[in-house]
């Protein structure tokens, strides 16, 4: 028998894509042969995505609905939706339609030689130049614990299998990065070159703040990259200042006069300073974090979830998920 899939999808603002979706999902599925169940977990993005969640799951059994107390972001949502699922390998697949379901038997098939994580990587990418950007530097945050070559195949489209969520099982800081995460659990990663269709409907729930804070999360969250820029800004301009010190006393000592000029005093002054206030940031940003985790914010609460309908379908996933999985509000 065919290994029992666990379809997490996170959903903002999706009401009008996740009909489709279920219904392609369902069919590349049943081809295949593979017993599943599909997570949807609202984001709390305001509309009604909530209420077709909600139908959906009346007219499926092996459709389960989770709807967070408020928006989160996108890897608290997968957070969620992982922890509770019942299946033997878990996909995870956007709402938009973007990532062909058509295609999620690439990626298990490739998971099937041996690997514990398989990225569906774009064969060419469609997002705005903005989201480019904040990918590029979430793979660059990546390199180190997943090496180049894997981290530049990351992607929202992946399949996994189930029991490397036991690695972050007691993982409760509100920054989430789930690529990360499962470098915690595996160093087995590969990828397969997937299509990646054009968003017809609705926008990206990205905005550039959203895209900004993002970045920020991966390279002070996961990545100690900025203290090691910072330690080398301090090098290299303690550097810059030994020879300025050195042409200052030079001058005094050959010449028998001070360097003249407001402007080169002030303008030393600015950048060292610059550089001070800057790597003060990068160590507040560390702090704030500490801080924060100190707190124990929760990655995310539960508001509602779907009743269970316990069929034939729906059981012949896999063995329930602990309630340990599940923060309730």
């Amino acid at each position: 028998m065919s290994a029992s899939l666990s379809v997490v999808i996170p959903c903002y603002r999706s009401h009008a894509t996740l009909p489709e979706l279920l219904r392609r999902l369902t069919a590349a599925l049943e081809t295949a042969g593979h017993p599943f169940e599909v997570i949807f977990v609202e984001d709390c993005g305001g509309d009604n995505t909530w209420q077709v969640i909600q139908e959906l799951a009346r007219k499926d059994a092996r459709v389960r609905g989770i709807k967070l107390a408020r928006n989160y972001g996108q890897h608290n949502a997968l957070l969620c939706g992982i922890r509770a699922a019942r299946g033997e390998i878990i996909v995870t697949i956007d709402d938009d339609l973007q990532n062909p379901p058509e295609e999620i038997h690439k990626l298990l098939a490739k998971l099937q030689e041996g690997h514990d994580v398989v990225y569906g990587s774009p064969q060419s990418e469609t997002h705005g130049f903005l989201r480019n950007q904040a990918s590029r530097i979430t793979k660059l945050a990546l390199q180190g614990t997943m090496g180049v070559e894997s981290a530049s195949k990351v992607s929202a489209f992946r399949v996994f299998r189930t029991r490397l969520r036991d690695a972050f099982e007691a993982y409760r800081s509100p920054s989430v990065n789930i690529d990360v995460l499962l470098t915690w659990g595996t160093t087995s990663f590969s990828s397969v070159n997937v299509r990646q269709d054009e968003r017809l409907i609705g926008d990206s729930g990205y905005s550039l703040k959203k895209l900004i804070n993002h970045a920020i999360n991966m390279m002070t969250g996961f990545s100690v990259l900025p203290l090691q820029i910072a330690s080398l800004l301090g090098i290299v301009f303690g550097a810059l200042g030994m020879l300025v010190l050195t042409y200052v006393v030079g001058r005094y000592l050959i010449a028998g006069s001070a360097v003249p000029g407001f402007t080169f005093i002030a303008s030393i002054i600015a950048i060292f300073s610059g550089v001070q206030l800057f790597a003060l940031g990068i160590f507040g940003e560390y702090l704030a974090r500490m801080h924060f985790r100190s707190m124990e914010r929760p990655p995310y609460t539960l508001l509602h979830e779907t009743p269970a309908q316990e069929t034939a379908a729906h059981s012949a996933t896999a063995q329930p998920t602990s309630s340990a999985h599940v923060l309730q509000s």
